[in-house]
């Protein structure tokens, strides 16, 4: 395969997959370690992926957070994966809060095996896949509802949602800075984040691997408020190191590319 064509492939496993680790476009590709390696520096050069060490990504803004849609499809394989993995650590009748989020949304797919569970959520779409089932008690917050991803902010949200102490959290964020920041763009989201986490007897971080070291101008809080967290790729040594200090577990959920 010309050196054109593979770059080309490259970059459209990345955009499927979100992450693409060397050692699975080595095994995709049947080609040498160095020759991936040298392909994932060019594109990088080019900036047409984000180059990490064991693989690459897609680019991500620092600025401003991307469309809701946008978000959903880009990593939609990798999202369902550390889904599958936090549903799987939910046991049927527990109570949870789900927040604003693409991941969110994919773990209300992955719960509905689940039996007799209570969810208080600011999410919509995750309202409408969770009341399908009848053994399932579904609570909306009140506040002001937005157009552009169907989630629930304002003050009322808050306030709404610290009514409740419930068995789990499920919260989501824009980035993760390697000092352990938890940081988002949107104030009104993040008081409801901080809510959720307050409220919580055990917290649930799905963390992509766009999230690690990418920036965003309101703070959260800090992973050390954080029980497990869920990724697609092993966390940078920096932020692993964090994660041990505090106590926080690291569940990572590989993806693999089919031949």
């Amino acid at each position: 395969m010309r050196q054109n064509t593979r770059h080309q492939k490259i970059i459209s496993l990345v955009k499927e997959e979100g992450f693409v680790s060397t050692e699975v476009l080595v095994e995709h590709f049947s080609v040498s370690p160095q020759t991936i390696r040298r392909d994932l520096n060019e594109l990088a050069d080019k900036n047409l992926v984000r180059r990490h060490h064991g693989g690459a990504s897609l680019l991500e803004s620092s600025v401003v957070n991307d469309t809701y849609v946008n978000r959903k499809q880009k990593t939609a394989k990798g999202k369902m994966k550390i889904a599958q993995a936090m549903a799987e650590r939910i046991p049927d009748g527990s109570s949870l809060f789900i927040d604003i989020g693409t991941t969110s949304e994919a773990l209300a797919h992955a719960l509905l095996n689940h039996t007799n569970l209570r969810i208080v959520t600011n999410n919509l779409n995750v309202a409408t896949i969770l009341m399908q089932k009848p053994d399932f008690r579904v609570i909306v917050a009140g506040g002001e509802v937005r157009n552009k991803d169907a989630g629930v902010v304002g003050e009322a949200t808050v306030d709404f949602i610290k009514q409740f102490r419930m068995d789990f959290g499920i919260v989501t964020i824009s980035g993760l800075d390697m000092d352990g920041s938890l940081l988002d763009f949107d104030y009104q989201e993040v008081r409801v984040t901080q809510a959720i986490i307050e409220c919580s007897q055990e917290v649930f971080l799905p963390v992509d691997h766009t999230k690690f070291g990418r920036n965003a101008m309101v703070n959260i809080g800090n992973v050390n408020q954080v029980n497990k967290l869920f990724t697609d790729i092993e966390p940078p040594e920096e932020l692993a190191k964090l994660l041990l200090l505090h106590q926080v577990e690291s569940i990572v959920c590989k993806s693999t590319l089919e031949s």
